[in-house]
C-alpha cells in the first residue's frame, strides 16, 4: 500500500530543501568540482580518483562516524550496490528497490532525507545508482525496465519510460549523462535477453539509437553464432556496469556480459560476438567502433562487462591512448583507445587456471584455437555436461561489477579482485526461459580476496595486499594518498596509495557491496559508503563459518575528521 501510493504521487516527501542547487550542465560533467561527485565512477575516464585531500596518510587514523542514515525496507536480505552522487551539499542514492533518495550532507542537517522517490517496485533488483543531467536525477528499475527522471528539487516525476521489448529484461547500470543524450544500457543476459545500448532525449525520454550486443544471422559478427537453434536471439551480452566516455571523439566505451547460456558454450558454438569484450559505441548513432573479446565462446561466466577505465600513459617514450580494464576472468588488459589493439596484459589474480597465459601479441587465451567452434582452454573437459573441476577465477571473479580505481596520483591501477575456484556443471538440457544458467557452480573452499596494484603501462604487478574475506565494493583513491575499500564481513579500511600499509579500519557490522566515494561540505571533507550484501556476496561467504550469523542492513555511512 505505502510503495502504491507513493508511486502514485511519483514521490514521496519528507522535508523540502532550503537552496537551489545550481543545473548539471555537460561542461561540469566533463570537468567535475572537486567537492562533487557527479557521475557513477565519479568522471567520464572511469577512474573513481578523487582530488581531495584534506584526509590524507597523516591523519586519517582519526577518521571516525559522522553519521548513520537508515535506507531501503525491512528485509533481511536488502542491499545496496549503487554509487552515491554527491552536488553541493546533498546525495542522491538508490536503494534495492529503486527508490531514489535525496539526502541532506549540510552540517546542521547532515542526514536529513529531503525526498524520496518511489517507483513502485513489486519486489527488489540490482540498482546501481542514477545520473544527473540538468535539473533532473534519472534513474533506472530492474524488473521492469524503466527510466525515471526527477527532479532534483521537488521529487516529482517529470518523465519516465517503460523500455522492455522481451521478456526478464532489467536495468542495472546507473544512466550516463552526455551534453544531448542519457546512455542506457539493458541487462538480464542470464534470462535469455539479448541485451543491447541505447540513447535517450534527456528531456523527454524518446529514444535516439538503439544498438544490439548481440548480432542476429547476416549481421556483422553474427557467423560467430554457429549453431542451428537461433541460439543469438536469446544471446545475452548484458550491460551491467555504466561505461565511461571519451568526449575528444565522442565515443564512450562499454563492458558486455557473457552469452546464454553461461555455462553451456556447446549450445552456441563459435566466438559468440560481441559477448564478454569491451566495445567502443559512436555516442552520436550507436554504432560499433571497435571491440575486443576476453573470452571467446565462455562458460565459465567470465562477464566484461567491469569498468572501462580511461588512461592516457607513456609507454617506450611515446604518448599512449588507452582503455585499461580488469576483467572478470582473472587479468588486467590495456587495449588501444583508437582501435581496440591490444597493448599490455597480465595476471592480477593469484589463481588463475583457466588458461595457461593470454598471448602477448594477440591479447587472446593461449588455448584459443580459432579452429575450433567450441573452446575447452586449460580444463580437461570433454564438452556437453561434463563437469569443470577446480576453475580459477570462480565465476564471479576476479573483479566483477566492483570497481578498479585509476590513481591520478600514483599513475596506477588499483584492483580489488577474489580468490577463489567453482566446480562449473554445464546442463544441455535446461535451455528454456527461465533456465539459460545452462547448468550450475559450487565453491569447495572458502573465498577471499586482495587489493593488487598494477601499471596499465607494462602491466607489472606493484604491489598486493591479501584480505580473509571477499571484496565486492571495488576501489576510490584519492589526492591525499588513499586507498579505500570495503568486505563483505563489514570492514571498512584505508591504505597508503604506496605502500599499502593499512592506516585506518572499522568494522561497521554490515557487509558491503556499494563502493565508497568521498565528497566535500563547507571545506570539510567525507567518506561514505552504504552497506547492506545480497544472496551472491552471502553465497560467498558460506564457507566462512564464522560469518554466517553475521548480520546485514541497509545503511549510509559517512565519515569525517
Amino acid at each position: 500500500m505505502v510503495r502504491s501510493f507513493a508511486i502514485a504521487l511519483g514521490l514521496l516527501t519528507l522535508a523540502i530543501p532550503a537552496v537551489r542547487a545550481a543545473d548539471v550542465t555537460y561542461e561540469r560533467l566533463e570537468n567535475p568540482e572537486p567537492q562533487n561527485w557527479l557521475t557513477n565512477h565519479h568522471d567520464y575516464a572511469s577512474r573513481r580518483f578523487s582530488t581531495l585531500d584534506a584526509i590524507n596518510k597523516a591523519n586519517v587514523k582519526g577518521l571516525k562516524l559522522a553519521f548513520a542514515v537508515p535506507l531501503g525496507g525491512a528485509s533481511a536480505n536488502e542491499y545496496i550496490e549503487a554509487t552515491p552522487l554527491v552536488d553541493d551539499g546533498f546525495m542522491y542514492l538508490t536503494d534495492v528497490w529503486g527508490a531514489v533518495y535525496k539526502i541532506d550532507l549540510h552540517p546542521a542537517k547532515a542526514g536529513q532525507i529531503v525526498w524520496k522517490m518511489d517507483p513502485g517496485l513489486q519486489k527488489p533488483d540490482r540498482n546501481r545508482g542514477v545520473a544527473f543531467w540538468g535539473k533532473l536525477v534519472v534513474s533506472v528499475t530492474g524488473v521492469d525496465s524503466r527510466v525515471i527522471a526527477t527532479n532534483r528539487e521537488t521529487g516529482r516525476v517529470v518523465w519516465e519510460k517503460q523500455l522492455a521489448d522481451q521478456p526478464d529484461m532489467e536495468f542495472t547500470a546507473a544512466p550516463l549523462a552526455l551534453e544531448k543524450a542519457l546512455i542506457v544500457g539493458a541487462s538480464g543476459g542470464d534470462n535469455g535477453v539479448r541485451d543491447w545500448l541505447a540513447a535517450l532525449d534527456p528531456k523527454t525520454g524518446a529514444m535516439q539509437w538503439k544498438t544490439f550486443v548481440v548480432p542476429l544471422a547476416g549481421e556483422k559478427g553474427g557467423e560467430t553464432w554457429k549453431d542451428k537453434s537461433n541460439a543469438a536471439a536469446t544471446g545475452g551480452g548484458a550491460l551491467y556496469v555504466t561505461g565511461s566516455y571519451d568526449p575528444s571523439t565522442n565515443v564512450t566505451y562499454w563492458g558486455t556480459g557473457n552469452p546464454a547460456p553461461r555455462y553451456d558454450s556447446s549450445y552456441r558454438p563459435g566466438d559468440n560476438l560481441y559477448t564478454d569484450s569491451t566495445v567502443a559505441f559512436d555516442a552520436g548513432n550507436g554504432g560499433i567502433v571497435w571491440y575486443f573479446q576476453y573470452t571467446p565462446n565462455d562458460n565459465h561466466d567470465y562477464d566484461a562487462s567491469g569498468s572501462q577505465i580511461i588512461v592516457d600513459t607513456m609507454i617506450n617514450g611515446a604518448a599512449r591512448k588507452l582503455i585499461a580494464h580488469a576483467d572478470r576472468n582473472g587479468f588486467q588488459y590495456s587495449l588501444d583507445r583508437a582501435n581496440g589493439q591490444f597493448v599490455k596484459g597480465a595476471a592480477y589474480a593469484h589463481k588463475v587456471n583457466w588458461t595457461a597465459g593470454i598471448d602477448q601479441k594477440t591479447g587472446k587465451p593461449v588455448d584459443y584455437d580459432a579452429a575450433k567452434d567450441v573452446q575447452t582452454y586449460h580444463h580437461d573437459w570433454k564438452g556437453g555436461a561434463d563437469k569443470i573441476v577446480n576453475a580459477c577465477p570462480d565465476v564471479h571473479g576476479g573483479t566483477n561489477f566492483w570497481p578498479p580505481s585509476f590513481s591520478l596520483k600514483t599513475g596506477l591501477l588499483y584492483i580489488a579482485g577474489n580468490e577463489g575456484c567453482a566446480d562449473i556443471t554445464p546442463d544441455p538440457a535446461a535451455h528454456v526461459r527461465g533456465k539459460f544458467g545452462g547448468g550450475g557452480y559450487a565453491n569447495r573452499e572458502r573465498i577471499t580476496s586482495a587489493l593488487t596494484v598494477l601499471d596499465p603501462a607494462t602491466s607489472a604487478i606493484r604491489k598486493r595486499r591479501d584480505f580473509d574475506y571477499p571484496d565486492h565494493a571495488g576501489v576510490l583513491t584519492t589526492g591525499g594518498g588513499l586507498v579505500f575499500t570495503a568486505l563483505l564481513d563489514g570492514t571498512i579500511a584505508a591504505y597508503d596509495d604506496e605502500t599499502l600499509d593499512e592506516l585506518w579500519k572499522i568494522n561497521a557490522g554490515a557487509g558491503f557491496v556499494s563502493p565508497p566515494v568521498t565528497f566535500a561540505v563547507e571545506d570539510k571533507q567525507y567518506i561514505a559508503i552504504a552497506s547492506g550484501i545480497g544472496p551472491v556476496a552471502k553465497a560467498k561467504l558460506s564457507k566462512s563459518p564464522e560469518m554466517r550469523d553475521r548480520g546485514n542492513a541497509t545503511m549510509l555511512f559517512v565519515f569525517s575528521l
